[in-house]
């Protein structure tokens, strides 16, 4: 069964070294984690390396919580690491960091595969329910990753 493509990019006038720093800071997921979305981090990541874990609480409804769990699966440092979902709403959830170089900064791209609950339904309500908050999400995402790399770390 297909699963439902996302993608986002961004040019960051950093390193890739830099880049990538950002990402393995200890509070990292809390950084990248809006005020606006119903979630709270239990645990940020060890490390990005495979194996490390990674669980939010993410509020679904009034009154309704769902813990997602990811881990990491590949580390390639400064360019590329990994992680999946083991638990959450999602029947299935890779999410692939690429950081490439260009010019001069990098090119980060946010690849993630999933496979919403549901089945059919759900594939034919991603592109109105999930890709509009994914794309507000990594939006976010992006410039606080930007506002770090760029601005010597203060954000």
């Amino acid at each position: 069964m297909p699963g439902v493509k996302f993608v986002a990019e961004s040019v960051i006038h950093a390193s890739p070294e830099r880049v990538f720093a950002f990402h393995e800071l200890p509070d990292a997921l809390t950084r990248l984690t809006p005020r606006w979305i119903d979630a709270r981090v239990v645990s940020n990541p060890a490390s990005l390396k495979p194996g490390s874990r990674a669980v939010i609480d993410i509020g679904v409804a009034p009154l309704v919580r769902l813990r997602t769990e990811a881990v990491h699966t590949i580390y390639e440092p400064p360019l590329l690491f990994e992680d999946r979902q083991l638990k959450g709403p999602f029947r299935s959830w890779i999410h692939r960091h690429v950081i490439t170089p260009e010019g001069e900064g990098v090119r980060l791209t946010d690849s993630i595969e999933f496979e919403p609950p549901f089945g059919f339904l759900g594939r034919w309500l991603a592109p109105w329910l999930v890709l509009p908050r994914l794309l507000r999400l990594f939006a976010y995402r992006h410039e606080v990753t930007r506002a770090w790399c760029e601005n010597n770390g203060v954000t």
